[in-house]
């Protein structure tokens, strides 16, 4: 077992702003790897800001969850932005005249650009195509041929695809890929675009001073490439069905609990495979990002397991996981682990003891600091330098959302302890972050802009109106990033 002595993933004092990709300005649905992208890193950069945080960047469901994707390796088209399809030749310049485009326009022209590319592309662009192919294989066969056979399937879970394609019988999983390959081979051209654009960005960012942080779900969504291809590896029945799914028991954000519903593993399983499954996730999350926050790090030590016919989390009980075992093998290829645990909600010293031994950072929300006692660990003055300290997340309120919910006592109790700053809310918590020992303070990008509630991106145990929120580059005051760099130099917190 690893005996504890890797050094932390946090090296100097940083400060960063979480903003998913899709939350940038533009005229598509969502925000993609366009223009606004290189615009955002070079604000970041002017304003002395180290990171870039994100959540997961998978392909979503209709409801917009980055938590729940179709697959953990490959990108969300949505993302992919038409500008340098253009700037190849692969789609008509006017495209990009138009104020808005939707997904289902964006996607015809990625199609477009398919055609273009399979009829004129050059010696050298089709290798890049076939050595990405082949590269990204272990993966890539599976995803494929499980988004032509969702699509010829009219979008069903693929647990109600005809039984010899749902238990993947070689022969007819052969017929398939004869029968779908035109659509095959586009929806590869999609990644090696998707992935393209992805690294020329992250080489941007990183030459200028920034890292990419990204997010990476503990569990897949059960309609995923993943579960089909793997389902040995889960705790399904015979007809692809669930026997019990994951979730987490009543907690700060709900009194039922939350019910994910995503299938849960078969441990022992992925075990006898030398953890290979998750050796390749952690390779192509690091392939994108130089740093990784795993959501719902408890569940690594035990997870909550609930009956899959329950329609809430109450009735579910902690079952242990092999966490040690897993990291022990992660451990053997990267070190130190360039991971950020979650450690919010129910946490036992079992998992304070998980996470100290791979030198794992925690997180801090000082949303969560102000119960009024002394000892609690979300007090800035309580913070250890190998943690990331947040103002809130991707679940919770804006801070200035938060502050004015609270009650008269509390909301005075915040202003004592924040020293009653000149500063309207939430620059005083803003400040607490900054000058927190935490090595990495992280600011939502809905505080640095110091929005209300209507701004939040996301309400635990909800499904409608989620993940939609966007900024506009007219919200960004002329002097932010000049304000927010003389507090990173006041705390220290510049790059260098």
């Amino acid at each position: 077992m690893f005996d504890g002595s890797s050094k932390g993933t946090l090296d100097s004092r940083r400060a960063g702003i979480l903003l998913h990709i899709t939350s940038l300005p533009g005229g598509g649905s969502t925000g993609d790897l366009g223009p606004s992208a290189y615009q955002f890193v070079d604000f970041l950069q002017c304003a002395g800001i180290g990171v870039w945080q994100m959540l997961p960047i998978g392909p979503t469901k209709p409801d917009g969850s980055p938590y729940q994707t179709s697959s953990m390796h490959a990108g969300d088209p949505r993302l992919i932005s038409l500008q340098p399809l253009v700037d190849e030749g692969w789609v008509e310049p006017e495209v990009l005249e138009r104020e808005q485009i939707s997904d289902q326009e964006k996607a015809l022209h990625l199609l477009e650009a398919w055609r273009a590319f399979d009829s004129q592309a050059d010696e050298d662009a089709r290798g890049a195509l076939a050595r990405f192919v082949h590269e990204e294989g272990h993966w890539l066969k599976d995803y494929a041929l499980y988004r032509a056979l969702k699509e010829e399937q009219q979008n069903r879970g693929w647990w109600d695809w005809p039984e010899l394609i749902r238990k993947r019988d070689p022969a007819a999983l052969v017929r398939a890929s004869q029968r779908l390959s035109h659509k095959i081979d586009y929806i590869c051209f999609e990644q090696h675009r998707f992935f393209r654009q992805w690294i020329a960005l992250k080489a941007y960012a990183n030459d200028r001073g920034v890292h990419l942080f990204g997010d990476m779900p503990i569990f897949v969504a059960h309609d995923s490439a993943e579960v089909w291809a793997r389902q040995e590896l889960f705790l399904l029945n015979e007809e692809g069905q669930p026997l019990v799914v994951a979730g987490v028991p009543p907690d700060y954000f709900s009194a039922t609990g939350q019910r994910w519903g995503n299938p849960l593993y078969r441990w022992e399983q992925m075990e006898q495979e030398n953890f290979q499954f998750w050796v390749d996730r952690m390779r192509t999350q690091l392939r994108l990002f130089d740093l990784t926050r795993i959501d719902h790090f408890r569940g690594f030590e035990s997870y909550w397991e609930i009956p899959a016919e329950d329609a809430d989390a109450i009735n579910g009980h902690w079952v242990p996981a092999p966490g040690d075992a897993l990291f022990d093998r992660l451990h053997q290829i990267y070190d130190p682990l360039p991971l950020v645990a979650e450690d919010l909600g129910i946490i036992t010293p079992e998992v304070v003891a998980l996470k100290e031994r791979y030198g794992l950072p925690g997180m801090k929300v000082l949303q969560f600091a102000f119960s009024g006692e002394s000892d609690n660990p979300y007090l800035p003055f309580r913070h250890e330098a190998n943690s990331v300290v947040y103002t809130g997340t991707h679940d919770n309120d804006t801070t200035l959302g938060w502050y004015l919910a609270l009650d008269d006592g509390l909301r005075q109790y915040v202003d004592d302890y924040l020293g009653r700053s000149r500063e309207a809310m939430p620059w005083p918590m803003i400040r607490s972050a900054f000058a927190s020992r935490s090595l990495l303070a992280i600011i939502p990008m809905q505080d640095i802009l110091a929005l209300d509630g209507s701004h939040r991106m996301n309400l635990p145990g909800t499904t409608e109106g989620n993940w939609n929120w966007r900024f506009d580059w007219d919200q960004l005051e002329e002097d932010l990033a000049l304000r927010i760099r003389r507090r990173l130099e006041m705390y220290g917190r510049l790059p260098t």
